[in-house]
Formats: C-alpha cells, sequence, structure tokens
C-alpha cells in the first residue's frame, strides 16, 4: 500500500499545500482565445514542474501557465507574450 505525502512550497508569495497525488500540468497556447495544450504533467513534484514551465520558451502571441485542477485555486502562474 503506497502511503500519500502532504507537502507545502511557496511559489510567487502564496503558499501552496499538496500531496503525492497532485498532479501539475504546463500548458502553452496561441493567442488571446486560443486554448491551452498541455505540454507535461507531473504526479506530486511541484518543484520539476516550476522548472519546466520557466524553462518553456514563447513567442509573441503565445501563453503559458502552470495549473493544477487538485487545488481550490487550480492557476499557480501564467504568462503572455505580446
Amino acid at each position: 500500500m503506497e502511503t500519500v505525502t502532504l507537502k507545502t512550497h511557496i511559489l510567487d508569495g502564496k503558499r501552496i499545500g499538496y500531496s503525492s497525488e497532485t498532479t501539475f500540468y504546463v500548458q502553452s497556447g496561441r493567442g488571446r482565445k486560443g486554448s491551452y495544450q498541455t505540454r507535461k504533467a507531473f504526479k506530486g513534484d511541484l518543484a520539476l514542474a516550476v522548472l519546466w514551465y520557466n524553462s518553456l520558451n514563447i513567442g509573441n502571441g503565445y501563453k503559458k501557465r502552470l495549473i493544477s485542477w487538485d487545488l481550490n485555486r487550480p492557476i499557480l502562474a501564467r504568462h503572455f507574450s505580446d
């Protein structure tokens, strides 16, 4: 039987509590009303998800976000490129 561990990290001044079962998604999209596509998913590893989010280069007209549907406030970070 696998045990669930609880973790806490601070991201941009906000405390985020999550478990080893929480899934984080790094997504990108194009345009103001364009939909996001998931580039990578990480289960229980916020630090690796943030690393991937920060390393994702976006060009003009693109956007990216770090999201987790398991949390009360799902959008953790987002960035738009003009």
